[in-house]
């Protein structure tokens, strides 16, 4: 897996040396980067030699001069240069095993690797370090780190992930004690297995950990209609439940280092807690708070907003199921303003099924089905529905399909913790400076 270069950025040293998306980094100070942890240590250097690889195959050097950390503006495909650490689990809740054939390539890639974790939070189970994989992590401090826990109970867990190392979670997790290294933790709620009293049960072991425990995320097992074993949805009644376990628990040990995923609360019926339920956010991209930022980060905007837009605004914002709710108050809102007209469209996923209801697993397909004759002409997606630097959705096709398919602009929102873009669509006029 070669360092491919997905894009430069603007004003930067890379894009001052012409050099051009597709291009390869072969080494950087003499040594091919593994990753990009290699990368940003060379980087760091005020002398930097590095090789190119063109997109036409020539090779081309460069030596320069740069202050201490000053960035050269590269954005690679891919955080990982060789080989992705896999997974060598075989879980009962695995998504990866819930997808039918025919999509692209990197969408069956079960990674279980640190680097990654490190790099993009995501969640390894620690069943695949080896003792190298150890020796760096601690001698570069890589933390925070991600992890998959589930559960605490050996039997259990070696039965969830169906793999005998996964019996020695609590062994690893002493590793990073040692070393201080933090950690954020995650379980996968799958009712019938790692629920109720053996939910109590984690908690109480993972607080052995405080001292380097970060937070604790709890969220319902995803269960797509291409499911081939029985495994049972949160339901209301567990949803429930789960909430007043966490609170318990969080009131026990004076501290909100655990917390469900706002889906809890929407299948639970209940309202989206306040901010300090989530102690700083540290699990946003887990679904943990989503909501509740989007919330109080649109009713800071709104209070600036004109009683008459300055030109007719009509958008239909796609969003997911599970964020309808909070989509559907803003339109509410922001309709009460002169020459604004919003719609929102919460897009079901008939691709997957149901049962599925986040944004980032929203389909071209579905989009085209659903907005059909239901639609402004200017429509707002989020960019989490898009593979990474591309404007590929999960089925293949690109916004411009669904643009030329359905005769519409897509607007593509980039922070989907926040209402800016929303606002700056719907109340800038062309380059004007205007903050909302």
């Amino acid at each position: 897996m070669p360092a491919k270069i997905a894009s430069v950025e603007n004003g930067s040293i890379a894009e001052e040396l012409g050099i051009k998306q597709g291009s390869e980094l072969i080494s950087i100070n003499g040594i091919k980067p593994r990753d990009y942890i290699d990368y940003q240590y060379a980087v760091a250097a005020e002398e930097v030699v590095f090789e190119i690889k063109t997109p036409d195959g020539e090779i081309e050097e460069y030596e320069i001069e740069k202050d201490f950390d000053e960035e050269l503006g590269l954005i690679f495909e891919s955080a990982i240069f060789d080989r992705i650490k896999s997974c060598a689990n075989n879980c009962i809740f695995c998504f990866v095993d819930q997808q039918p054939k025919g999509l692209r390539e990197s969408l069956y890639i079960k990674d279980d690797d640190y680097r990654l974790s490190y790099l993009q939070g995501t969640y390894i189970t620690l069943t695949n370090l080896t003792k190298k994989d150890k020796e760096r992590i601690s001698n570069l401090h890589l933390g925070p780190l991600y992890i998959s826990v589930h559960t605490t109970n050996p039997d259990l867990r070696v039965k969830m992930l169906r793999n005998k190392n996964a019996a020695n979670l609590m062994k690893e997790l002493d590793f990073f004690k040692e070393n201080e290294i933090p950690v954020h933790t995650q379980i996968v709620l799958c009712p019938g297995f790692n629920d109720g009293e053996e939910l109590k049960r984690t908690l109480n072991d993972l607080w052995k950990y405080k001292s380097i425990l970060g937070s604790v995320a709890i969220v319902p097992v995803g269960i797509t209609k291409y499911r081939k074993e029985k495994l049972n949805p949160v339901t209301k009644e567990i949803a429930i439940e789960t909430i007043e376990i966490i609170e318990k628990f969080n009131k026990r040990i004076k501290k909100n280092i655990a917390s469900v995923s706002d889906e809890f609360f929407l299948i639970a019926g209940q309202e989206i807690p306040a901010k300090d339920y989530y102690d700083g956010f540290s699990q946003l991209d887990d679904g943990v708070g989503a909501l509740r930022c989007l919330i109080d980060d649109f009713n800071k905007r709104i209070k600036k907003i004109p009683k008459t837009a300055k030109e007719p605004k009509q958008f239909t914002i796609a969003c997911s199921v599970s964020a309808g709710s909070a989509f559907f108050m803003f339109a509410e809102q922001l309709n009460k303003v002169k020459n604004v007209e919003l719609q929102v469209l919460p897009v079901k996923n008939e691709f997957w099924g149901n049962d599925v209801n986040v944004a980032g697993l929203i389909t071209a397909q579905d989009l085209i089905n659903q907005l059909k004759d239901k639609c402004f002409n200017n429509v707002i997606i989020p960019s989490i529905v898009l593979r990474p630097y591309t404007t590929e959705f999960l089925d293949g096709l690109t916004v411009k399909d669904v643009e030329e398919k359905l005769n519409i602009k897509l607007h593509v929102t980039k922070d989907i913790y926040s209402t800016k873009e929303l606002f700056e669509l719907l109340f800038k006029k062309g380059n004007e400076d205007k903050e909302f």
